[in-house]
Order: structure tokens, then C-alpha cells, then sequence
């Protein structure tokens, strides 16, 4: 982390948050994954773009928001930065989360910020190419229409996208309030057989973590969810070690097996 002056504290990295105004459980949520990081310290800075509902309406409102957002926080001398909305991009059609991404990285540079940039979009994208998954499940809280375009642009990445519920929640405070039992049943309700992934929360307002590791439990495949990628982006973007325990196995991507584990299979090699 590079001294930015005398006011400097001795953690390690500063997050810096781009979250809707009625979203409160990313700002919960990521600091309980990343403060379980054990060899790095971060703190967690804020700013927001005004949005209640979650409507195509209210997201192009709140999007036009996000050169102000930017600059309130890079003078925080964030060293990393999380636009964590993950419909607010995909409704912007495929390929979104890099338009996104490089706008704002340009955004930064010109302002003479080196922050890294990611998008819980672009994060869940990473996410899942890093578990190497192909064929995915997932939960969403959000009105069908808005969901089939979480589908369609998740697919328009390559992954297929075999089975998939919507809560049909549109208030976004509501949202901050699923229950976790009811993400559960969504969960369970869905046909997993064809899946090698369940994104268990699309949506970082929808609450999910303490799910993860016992959703990989319950269903005997790996479970990620917008928060978890998004943590696991702002870790490979500091180079550092994906070793969070507790938050599901993309997050546990550079850990050793703990004792017990079976290794992966090897092919022999011929004599």
C-alpha cells in the first residue's frame, strides 16, 4: 500500500465501496470475509449512488451516478475499489463489466489514482472461471425480467446456465432482508443435477455467507456467491493469497488440503 501522508493508518489495504443507498449488506458482509484473511489487515470506505427500487429505471439513474462516486472515494486513496452493484452493469448488455471497468479505470488515472478497479459483475465472471466451472445454478432476488438478464449475460460469457430462480423482491431494502432459510429453498428447489457451480446469492445486497460453506456441504458442489467473488477479485487484484476459511472453496483456492482431504486424482506415468 503506498503512503498517501502523515494521516496513513498501519492497515494494510483501503477498500473502497461503490454501493447503491439502500444496500447495506455488502458493507457487512465483505469486511467478515476479508477480516478472516490471516496474513493481511484491511479497512472499508464507502460511497453511494441513490437507488430504492430495483427497476431498469432506477439502475440507469443510479449508473449516472458513478464519475461522482468515483471521485468521492478515490480521495480516500482506496487501493482497491468494488462497483458493487451486480445488476446495475448486467443490464447494461454482455461485456458490460469491462466498459465499466476500463471507463473507471481511465476515470482513476486521469485523476492520479492507482486504485484497482473491479465490478461485482466482472467479479462473479472471474469467480467463476477460476473454479473452472461450466454449467451454472443460481439464485437471484430480483423480478424475472431483471433476472433473465443476470441469465443472459452470464451465458453471454460462455457458462451455461442450467437452472435458476427469481425471488421477485424489487425493493432493494426488502431485498437486505431475504431470509436466509428462504434462500435455502430457493436453493433446494432447483434441479442442480446438470450444475457444476451454484451462484447461491447474484446479488450483493441479498444475504448469503453464512450459507456458502454449508450450501457446498449440503449439495456437493462449489457455492459462490457476489460477495465471495467480489472478495476473491480484490485479493488477486492485491496479489494477495485466497486463503479466507469458512466462505465456500473458490475463496479457499490457495490453501493447502487440510489433513483428511483427498488429493485429486493423477494420471501414472509409464515406467
Amino acid at each position: 500500500m503506498t503512503e498517501q501522508g502523515s494521516e496513513r493508518t498501519t492497515v494494510d489495504h483501503r477498500i473502497g465501496l461503490v454501493v447503491p443507498s439502500s444496500n447495506v449488506t455488502v458493507e457487512t458482509e465483505m469486511p467478515q470475509i476479508l477480516g478472516r484473511h490471516p496474513g493481511a489487515t484491511f479497512s472499508f470506505h464507502s460511497t453511494r449512488m441513490r437507488m430504492h427500487t430495483v427497476s431498469p429505471e432506477q439502475l440507469r439513474a443510479m449508473n449516472a451516478q458513478r464519475e461522482r462516486c468515483i471521485l468521492e472515494i478515490a480521495d480516500a486513496s482506496p487501493d482497491a475499489i468494488l462497483y458493487a452493484c451486480l445488476v446495475a452493469i448486467m443490464v447494461g448488455g454482455p461485456g458490460e463489466h469491462r466498459r465499466v471497468e476500463s471507463a473507471v479505470a481511465e476515470q482513476l488515472a486521469t485523476g492520479g489514482s492507482d486504485a484497482m478497479i473491479r465490478s461485482s459483475a466482472g467479479a462473479l465472471v472471474e469467480g467463476l472461471t477460476a473454479l473452472g466451472a461450466e454449467r451454472i445454478a443460481l439464485v437471484t432476488p430480483y423480478m424475472r425480467p431483471l433476472a433473465q438478464q443476470v441469465v443472459d449475460y452470464i451465458a453471454a460469457e460462455g457458462f451455461e446456465v442450467t437452472a435458476w430462480c427469481a425471488l421477485e423482491v424489487a425493493d432493494n431494502c426488502d431485498v437486505g432482508c431475504i431470509a436466509p432459510d428462504r434462500v435455502m429453498a430457493a436453493a433446494r428447489s432447483l434441479d442442480l443435477s446438470g450444475a457444476d457451480a451454484l451462484v447461491i446469492s447474484a446479488c450483493v445486497q441479498m444475504p448469503s455467507l453464512s450459507l456458502v460453506e454449508t450450501a457446498e456441504q449440503e449439495f456437493g458442489l462449489p457455492v459462490l456467491s457476489a460477495a465471495t467473488s467480489g472478495a476473491y477479485s480484490i485479493l488477486r487484484a492485491l496479489h494477495l493469497p485466497v486463503t479466507i476459511p469458512g466462505a465456500g472453496s473458490l475463496l479457499r483456492a490457495d490453501m493447502a488440503p487440510a489433513v483428511g482431504d483427498t488429493p485429486p486424482a493423477t494420471e501414472s506415468v509409464p515406467a
